[in-house]
């Protein structure tokens, strides 16, 4: 895979700071959550590679997610979203961070709960403090649901429950700074 970061070829720690039966650990929120934030910080604390699914996608396919988005609709993005989770699951001693929408589809949820020694975790916070970290991001002039704040409201509120199912650890990121939501998931890791 073309798109993985690893804090410079990772050496093996001593010892782990989580159990050995952990694998990988799988970011999801919706956007602004901090799920690429919190995940490099955390693969770099863990000694793990970090790999960022939408980057990973945009790499692949040489086009960014908004362009695979009108090249392909949503039901085609999600088949490549699919792919490049499959992929991603495959690795070992992985963070992997995931798009904001890649729980609505059944298959990538069925993918997440069949993989063994996977853990997922839901980076959650109120969705007025995500609305207001997406609009200062770089990237908000292309994210077209950032400029009608009800459809946003509307998403969160439909993704939310799926985030929650899926998660075998929820991480409440408000107030915290990156930096302590690592900390607080190393925390819930390591009683794991």
């Amino acid at each position: 895979m073309v798109t993985v970061e690893s804090a410079k070829k990772p050496q093996p720690q001593t010892p782990s700071p989580i159990a050995a039966t952990t694998e990988r650990v799988v970011l999801t929120g919706f956007m602004g959550a901090g799920k690429s934030t919190v995940g490099r910080a955390l693969a770099k604390e863990l000694g793990w590679e970090f790999c960022d699914l939408d980057h990973l996608i945009e790499t692949t396919h040489g086009a960014t997610i908004a362009e695979l988005f009108t090249q392909h609709g949503e039901p085609g993005f999600r088949q490549l979203e699919t792919r490049a989770l499959a992929g991603a699951l495959g690795r070992h001693n992985a963070v992997i961070a995931l798009g904001g929408g890649a729980l609505e589809s059944l298959t990538n949820r069925l993918l997440l709960e069949q993989k063994p020694n996977t853990l997922t975790v839901f980076l959650d916070a109120p969705f007025e403090i995500l609305f207001d970290r997406c609009v200062l991001q770089p990237d908000a002039a292309i994210r077209p649901v950032l400029k009608d704040p009800d459809a946003a409201a509307a998403r969160f509120k439909t993704r939310r429950p799926q985030y929650q199912r899926a998660a075998h650890i929820i991480v409440e990121t408000e107030p915290l700074s990156p930096a302590e939501t690592v900390a607080r998931l190393i925390e819930e890791l390591r009683r794991r």
